[in-house]
């Protein structure tokens, strides 16, 4: 399986931008299509978006769409979460996620094999 780790987070304020990372190790990466969750305090994790093995197809959900951008790169094996316009809502721990030979628009936390250890994401008001 492979083994996951996210950095960039950190404290903005609403209105500002921040980019996430996740290097993946120890697996074939393009086996994987890749996602990020994110859970607030007190609430369910949620699918973030999702793009697939070749990063032809990212998926988001309502909340984040036009506002964050999903891109992979395989010859480094690393995905990243740029987000923009940050919201105080988007504060929560940030994911990132492994489904092996899934599609990336899987929004269940089931399907996917690894996980990373999570990066906070604070946004002030």
């Amino acid at each position: 399986q492979v083994q996951l780790i996210e950095s960039g987070g950190g404290l903005v304020q609403a209105g500002g931008s921040l980019r996430l990372s996740c290097a993946a190790s120890g697996g074939t990466f393009t086996d994987y299509a890749m996602a990020w969750f994110r859970q607030a305090p007190g609430k369910a994790r949620e699918f973030v978006g999702g793009i697939s093995w070749a990063g032809g197809f990212a998926y988001y959900s309502d909340s984040v769409k036009g506002r964050f951008t999903i891109t992979r790169d395989n010859t480094k094996n690393t995905v990243s979460l740029e987000m923009n316009s940050l919201k105080p809502e988007d504060t929560a721990l940030y994911y990132c996620a492994a489904h092996f030979r899934g599609l990336g628009n899987s929004r269940s936390s089931d399907e996917y094999n690894s996980w990373g250890q999570g990066t906070q994401v604070t946004v002030s008001s």
